[in-house]
């Protein structure tokens, strides 16, 4: 047996300090449990819809899908921005079956006996020849939803009492205010169906030990990353380099690089209100569990939302946002995208390989090493939600 010498760890090391058992293999690829999942987890908790440019105009809509449930979101008269469950009051019929449109002046018309609901979620006709004595058409509006718009970012939960939205997030809500989210503009949308759980996609974004293996460019980018880090003091023995500015000891992108781009150079106008820390960082992260993250360049942001579609099976989709002046002046931002796509192509697949591991009879639960805590964070997160109340 091979002996190890006794642990030496600097003080604020951030790695765990003893092995922790991982959540159970079947909690990846049990139906009954991805069905509590959907309740307790995605049915509870703040959800990405889209822009809020997707709905710009008044009577502009969308619809949203998650599990079994539908959504129909609608910017009205009042440009205030409103959420529904794409459910007539009548007998339950679909609202919308288109993914996006506009409604008519008329208002919400259900296609099968015609109720029609004003844009606040009032009913204001029925087609019955005659109405019983103890019909109230206020008792039978639309289903409200709980809906915010941050950044220019639409949220909706199903639930009616959801989380503080600031709580969704694992920093202030205003640490990405230099990016002036809201002025973005989408440059580029792609989306991509994964053959993972939504939890095995998490937990590979929430450690690098796999960076050096799995993203060769990526590694050669942030040589953080490419020593399996994600932050300095994830090294025991941190406090050797702390005053040692190469990238490799203290973060940020390698020399001469300043942005995620195929050649380390910016593709769009860079955002001039950064701090100097932020720009030599190279990207800010904002986490919001269970469905967002959402990260901030020097000159771009992406917007990676990500869904269940089944126990096995995960819809990733991610937006690509410029200020508009990049995108007027035509700016080539494919650089920028190819290496994202390349990362995250990367990620989806090894996530494949991970899930497909998990069905073996001989393994119940893996087990977290030392840089893995934050997965220790995450998989402590998802039994405190199972378990709230």
């Amino acid at each position: 047996m091979t002996k190890h010498p006794a642990a030496r760890r600097d003080p604020g090391y951030l790695g765990l300090t003893r092995s922790v058992a991982a959540l159970p293999a079947s909690d990846y690829f049990d139906a009954a449990h991805y069905e509590r999942e959907l309740g307790r987890i995605w049915y509870r908790n703040w959800l990405y819809v889209g822009r809020s440019s997707e709905v710009r105009e008044a009577r502009s809509f969308r619809t949203f899908s998650i599990g079994t449930q539908s959504v129909v979101i609608v910017r009205g008269e009042d440009q205030q921005v409103r959420a529904f469950h794409n459910t007539c009051r009548h007998r339950g019929a679909a609202l919308c079956q288109a993914a996006e449109g506009r409604f008519p002046p008329a208002g919400i018309v259900c296609p099968y006996h015609a109720w029609r609901y004003s844009l606040k979620g009032e009913l204001l006709q029925t087609t019955s020849k005659q109405l019983p004595d103890d019909f109230e058409p206020r008792d039978l509006g639309l289903y409200g939803l709980p809906v915010t718009e941050w950044n220019g970012c639409i949220f909706v939960s199903l639930s009616d009492h959801p989380p503080a939205f600031a709580k969704n997030f694992d920093l202030p809500l205003n640490r990405l205010d230099a990016w002036h989210m809201d002025r973005l503009a989408v440059g580029h949308r792609s989306r991509k169906t994964i053959a993972c759980n939504w939890k095995v996609f998490w937990e590979n974004y929430n450690e690098c030990l796999h960076c050096p293996g799995v993203h060769p460019k990526l590694a050669q980018l942030v040589p953080l990353f490419g020593r399996a880090l994600l932050e300095p003091k994830d090294d025991p023995h941190w406090q050797d380099h702390a005053t040692d500015q190469d990238p490799r000891f203290r973060g940020g992108l390698r020399a001469g690089a300043t942005s995620w781009t195929m050649d380390g150079q910016p593709v769009g106008v860079p955002f001039p209100d950064l701090s100097a820390e932020d720009r030599k960082s190279g990207h800010v992260y904002l986490t919001g569990l269970p469905s967002i993250f959402i990260v901030g360049h020097v000159d771009y942001m992406r917007i990676v939302r990500i869904l269940p579609l089944g126990p096995e099976l995960t819809e990733m989709s991610i937006e690509y946002l410029f200020l508009p002046e990049s995108l007027e002046a035509k700016r080539n931002i494919a650089s920028a995208v190819e290496f994202t796509q390349t990362v995250m192509g990367e990620d989806a697949q090894i996530c494949e390989v991970n899930q497909r591991g998990l069905h073996a009879l001989a393994h119940a639960r893996g087990v977290l090493m030392p840089e893995e805590y934050v997965i220790q964070q995450f998989q402590d997160w998802v039994r405190a939600e199972l378990a709230r109340p």
